[in-house]
């Protein structure tokens, strides 16, 4: 199967062109059904290549297909060039797999929508630049994906673009990402001139036998940053995100929950060896910038009424974790969070779409509520997401994160204590969206005549094919965990650290080693600490929201996002606008002058030495007669030859 590697990427490239070609003449939901079995294709061979690689000893996971040369200019050799290791084939099965169970769900969610097929056409091509971009042999490659995705997901926040506000939002994501690939860009340039070539192997082992400068080598980390901030969604960048859901909610949960904002953690941790060989404040910065993102947008979910709003800034938070994760060496609990994470929230991102369908496309949680006896599937399977998410044992959620929380402390204690207030603020917003949108009182019946139903509006449950998925995601939630489960006296040696093995030789040069350590040691009360701080967080906001003994605190200032977005905006429009004009005034003035001077002056004096072109002959004896008379004279008088 690993000569079959090509066939992964291939499959949704030709769903893409079959659609771009037949799609209107498919229609629905027979473009749907194409797109997704492409995408189930694609999964299907990366199963097989995963347990081609599963057969070999760690030492020789790794496979490298080159389909050809791709750019062949003097020294700059880069092929065409895909890269089956552990972490791409990781990042392939739940791209592939969860991807699949999206398009099955968007089938039913863009049931009657006028552009059907060329929803699907979107999609295809999305999952076919992700897939690039992670199984990318050199940087080159998965730039390739990284400016497809960053494409596609203009393509699908704006797919409404009718609205104003979906028109806006694909504007800002575009924008947005663009000061990321300016990061990524200038860390292939820097990378190349070091190293003569941008491939993964070539870098990385370069930087592991100590071939780049400390100050090169954190240059190029701290450049593949600034990408990684602008594509994952971090302080200062992470602004799009929220914004982005105003595109369907399939897109949401493709998008946002488990491929595109998740490219800036892989890249980070397949660069590791660049950061390990980087200065020591390299990391501490991608920590801190992490830590605070994640206790940031945590704040501002807890105020936010929107259903997808606050799953929203739930990704930013737990992107914020996984960064926290790759400051702090902890590699393997990054991808590990970053898997769980894309099972829970995919879950609870197509649970809110099933929400936001059969509420006839509402999206205000305060016009919800009592929903889990008019949509039970739906209801249930959420409940096991927020469980996921929270942190409470045995989901998912729970071993992910405190994997990152043991590193962190090992890493630095106050790191770790805005990991806990965080863990306790994303149980108390969670368990506050569940307490909204299925118990308590169903005010969605005073709300009828919004939908023009004169009151025999009812919420209804969503069809099957919308169901199954999330059936199948819940159970990855509730099951997900055993795929690296701790050294706990109670967990037999065979269940323990299974994706820490398979991972190990991509993140060897780069992982933390805390065994030893005081925190190491007290990882089973870390871990009853951690479940303790999660059940504070849900018995708050059942105190709050589902008894009413205490008064919701939800500050303006928080549901504003604590006014950030419109302080860009602000400054973006005054200050920032003037500035902008004041540069193209003096790139039109002073620039473009001087070159159109230039310009001017070769013009002119060739006009004046024209009019010595005469073509006369006569004119022409003269003038040769009078150089030799010149020259002569030069020999005579002031050379002195005779």
């Amino acid at each position: 199967m690993l000569d079959a590697l090509w066939l992964i990427p291939a499959a949704p490239l030709a769903g893409f062109i079959l659609i771009l070609l037949f799609g209107r003449r498919l229609g629905e939901p027979a473009a749907g059904y194409l797109a997704a079995t492409m995408v189930a294709v694609s999964f299907a061979v990366t199963v097989g290549v995963f347990f081609d690689l599963l057969g070999n000893d760690e030492h020789h996971r790794e496979h490298v297909l080159t389909l050809f040369s791709w750019v062949p200019v003097g020294d700059l050799q880069i092929d065409m060039a895909l890269l089956a290791d552990p972490l791409s084939i990781t990042m392939a099965l739940f791209i592939t797999g969860i991807g699949s169970l999206i398009h099955l769900f968007a089938i039913g969610y863009m049931h009657g929508d006028p552009k059907f097929s060329k929803f699907f056409l979107y999609l295809n091509l999305f999952v076919f630049s992700m897939l690039m971009l992670v199984l990318g042999e050199n940087l080159l490659v998965t730039f390739l994906g990284w400016e497809g995705v960053g494409a596609c997901s203009y393509f699908l926040i704006s797919f409404w673009h009718t609205r104003p506000s979906a028109a806006t939002a694909g504007k800002k994501a575009f924008v947005t990402n663009r000061i990321g690939d300016w990061g990524v860009m200038l860390a292939m340039f820097l990378g190349f001139t070091t190293v003569g070539s941008v491939s993964y192997g070539a870098l990385n082992h370069a930087a592991e036998e100590g071939g780049i400068a400390t100050s090169t080598a954190t240059g190029i980390a701290l450049l593949l940053f600034v990408g990684a901030v602008g594509k994952s969604a971090q302080l200062p960048l992470y602004l799009w995100l929220p914004d982005a859901m105003e595109g369907p909610t399939p897109v949401s949960a493709l998008i946002h929950a488990a491929t595109m904002v998740t490219a800036g953690v892989f890249l980070m941790t397949r660069m590791n060896p660049m950061l390990a060989a980087a200065a020591d404040w390299a990391p501490e910065i991608i920590a801190w910038t992490g830590a605070i993102t994640a206790l940031f947008a945590a704040s501002i979910a807890v105020a936010q009424n929107d259903i997808k709003k606050v799953l929203a800034y739930s990704t930013v938070s737990q992107l914020g974790y996984m960064f926290l994760a790759v400051g702090s060496g902890a590699y393997v609990a990054a991808i590990f969070h970053m898997v769980t994470h894309a099972f829970f929230k995919a879950l609870m991102f197509l649970g809110s779409g099933s929400v936001i369908h059969g509420m006839h496309e509402e999206q205000d949680m305060r016009r919800m509520g009592a929903l889990r006896v008019m949509m039970p599937v739906t209801a249930g399977t959420f409940i096991i997401g927020w469980l996921a998410i929270a942190g409470v044992p045995p989901f998912a959620g729970f071993w992910s994160k405190d994997e990152i929380l043991l590193f962190t402390l090992a890493s630095s204690p106050v790191l770790y204590v805005i990991g806990l207030i965080t863990a306790i603020l994303t149980a108390y917003y969670m368990t506050r969206q569940v307490l909204m949108v299925f118990f308590g009182e169903a005010r969605w019946e005073s709300h009828a005549e919004d939908h023009g139903a004169h009151g025999e509006f009812r919420p209804h449950e969503s069809p099957p094919v919308m169901l199954a998925p999330l059936v199948v995601l819940a159970g990855l939630s509730i099951v997900g965990g055993v795929i690296q489960l701790p050294s706990f006296g109670i967990i037999p040696k065979g269940w323990r650290h299974k994706l820490e093995d398979w991972l190990h030789p991509v993140v060897e040069p780069g992982e933390a080693v805390i065994k030893g350590t005081s925190a190491y040691d007290a990882k089973v009360w870390l871990a009853v600490l951690a479940i303790v701080c999660a059940l504070s967080g849900i018995a708050l906001a059942v105190a709050v929201y589902g008894r009413r003994r205490l008064r919701a605190i939800e500050p303006q200032l928080l549901a504003d996002g604590w006014r950030y977005d419109a302080g860009v905006s602000a400054f973006m429009g005054g200050p920032g606008r003037r500035a902008f004009d004041a540069l193209a005034r003096f790139d039109a003035r002073v620039v473009d002058g001087a070159v159109n001077g230039v310009a001017t002056l070769v013009a002119s004096t060739s006009g004046r030495v024209r009019r010595l072109q005469t073509g006369n002959v006569r004119s022409y004896a003269g003038i040769v007669g009078a150089g030799v008379v010149l020259v002569l004279i030069w020999f005579v008088i002031v050379r002195g030859v005779l």
